[in-house]
């Protein structure tokens, strides 16, 4: 038996070679290793196949399909030569480039493009092409750089052309726009003409022009002031004075300037009128009709022009033809003013000798005369020097119009011009009741439609023009209706008739008159009225 002490030893552990410890340290570092470590190792593999993906990849793509060896003919060899010979010729007709003052002359070459060009070779010679059209056209701008066009200083803005289409209000003797320009012109200057006249002020261009532009917000110019007296020259006087005191440093006292006086009624009562406001009236409206004035003579020339020509009182016209452009009558002419006087100072001998010598002694004078009488021209030639009147040309037929009668087209014109003359010499009044009958035939429709509808023998006034109001396709009003119901029984007194009972009035037809009667009827009166 031993002793106690081996009993409880425990057993011990078998002793390790180098290699089996190298073994185990190994696996204790790879199983106790960071993650970083992991994670490094993880992207070395990664790296590794791709790397050898990519690698099969490019050489997939390198790896080409095998073709077939093609031997050249004769024709591919003579597209070839071609091609060369091509290109050596544009290299030979290429532009040399020079200075920028002088402007080489530019062959223009275009190379006809064949089916078996390349495209590379295609889009040289297309370039090629744009570059000399180009330089062309460089060339040309150069040369109209200097030709401007004409610019139209008398053409005029829309708003200024169409003004008068523009205006509300029924058709009549309408002003174009520069002629109501000029009217608000005049009414501006002889308001402040008549303050400055009433305080007994003299009225200076200066005063006046300030005044204008600040009620009209517009330039007021000399040549206007002309204007006004072209069409109103018994409005005012205007002379050139000087030593008035003007109040200004600019303008020296000594200087003439250009003044105005109103031109007024003396009265026997009053030392000096005053111009109030009726004489501010009077004279607008004179103004007003002058301008209208103007306009109808520009009127009379284009009817004159017209083929057959209408003559149409002036009394009587009350709107001007249809085809008559207002807007276009060309503005008025200003009337000269009156200019500073021009005084010449002789101040030394020479020009008091210069001055003598172009005096003309009584002799020479004569002599002059005797002349003149002896080298002029007799009565014969001058006659034969005037040009002979020429006859009025013929108006040239259209060609919609080839082989129609000659006197039919006179007889319609002739027609067309007496109606165009009937609308411009007809006045309001007129106008509404061609326009009201105009509507009769459609209305006398729609009665006897609502007096089968409602099968009574007559029918309430109220009633009746409550139903043509809803029936008839434009819109009126019950006032308006039964105004046209009264001109319709006024028309046709034979199939209408109204009677007055109490205060209502009644309606009755006549059945015994047939509609078609009767809108023969209101066809005939209308052209009567229409004067026809």
């Amino acid at each position: 038996a031993g002793s106690p002490d081996k009993d409880f030893l425990t057993p011990r552990t078998p002793k390790r070679n180098s290699s089996e410890a190298q073994i185990a340290e190994q696996s204790t570092e790879a199983f106790h290793s960071s993650a970083k470590t992991r994670r490094q190792a993880t992207r070395v593999k990664k790296a590794t196949i791709s790397k050898k993906t990519t690698q099969k990849s490019v050489r997939k793509k390198l790896v080409l399909q095998d073709e077939p060896p093609r031997d050249l003919c004769k024709v591919d060899i003579a597209s070839l030569k071609s091609r060369i010979g091509r290109i050596r010729h544009a290299d030979d007709t290429a532009v040399p480039t020079c200075s920028d003052d002088v402007t080489p002359a530019v062959p223009i070459t275009t190379t006809p493009l064949s089916t078996d060009t390349s495209p590379l070779n295609a889009s040289v010679a297309r370039a090629k092409d744009l570059a000399t059209k180009a330089l062309r056209r460089k060339e040309e701008g150069f040369v109209k750089q200097g030709e401007t066009p004409p610019h139209d200083s008398t053409r005029q803005p829309a708003y200024q052309r169409y003004h008068t289409l523009a205006q509300s209000g029924p058709p009549g003797l309408s002003l174009p726009y520069q002629y109501k320009v000029l009217a608000e012109m005049f009414r501006s200057m002889d308001t402040v003409v008549a303050m400055l006249y009433n305080r007994c002020e003299t009225a200076t261009f200066t005063k006046v022009k300030q005044g204008v532009q600040d009620m009209m917000r517009r330039r007021f110019e000399e040549s206007h002031m002309g204007q006004i007296k072209t069409v109103f020259p018994e409005a005012y006087t205007f002379k050139q004075e000087k030593n008035i005191p003007t109040f200004s440093s600019g303008v020296p006292k000594t200087s003439y300037q250009l003044t105005v006086e109103p031109l007024t009624e003396s009265d026997q009562n009053e030392a000096r009128p005053l111009l109030s406001a009726l004489h501010l009236l009077k004279r607008r409206s004179i103004f007003h009709q002058n301008l209208v004035s103007i306009v109808k003579q520009h009127h009379q020339v284009f009817l004159s022009s017209l083929v057959p020509p209408v003559s149409v009182p002036d009394d009587k016209l009350n709107r001007w033809h249809p085809h008559f452009n207002v807007d276009s009558v060309p503005a008025v002419q200003p009337s000269l003013l009156p200019q500073v006087p021009v005084t010449e100072k002789l101040i030394t001998a020479r020009e008091v000798l210069d001055k003598a010598r172009s005096l003309l002694s009584p002799k020479m004078e004569k002599a002059l005369v005797t002349l003149a009488l002896n080298t002029g021209d007799t009565p014969a030639d001058v006659l034969g020097s005037c040009p002979n009147p020429t006859e009025p040309p013929v108006a040239q037929v259209p060609a919609s119009l080839k082989g129609v009668s000659q006197t039919l087209l006179e007889r319609i014109r002739a027609k067309e011009a007496q109606k165009l003359q009937a609308a411009m010499t007809r006045n309001p009044a007129q106008e509404e009741r061609l326009l009201m009958m105009s509507r009769l035939g459609e209305l006398a429709r729609i009665l006897r439609s609502v007096f089968v509808a409602e099968k009574k023998a007559a029918l309430i006034m109220e009633v009746v023009c409550n139903r043509m109001v809803a029936s008839y396709r434009s819109s009126l009003s019950t006032g308006e209706m039964e105004k046209h119901i009264h001109l319709l029984a006024e028309v046709a007194a034979d199939w209408l008739t109204i009677h007055p009972i109490r205060k209502d009035f009644y309606l009755k037809l006549n059945k015994k008159v047939e509609l078609s009667v009767v809108l023969e009827k209101l066809s005939r009166r209308l052209k009567e009225e229409e004067g026809v």
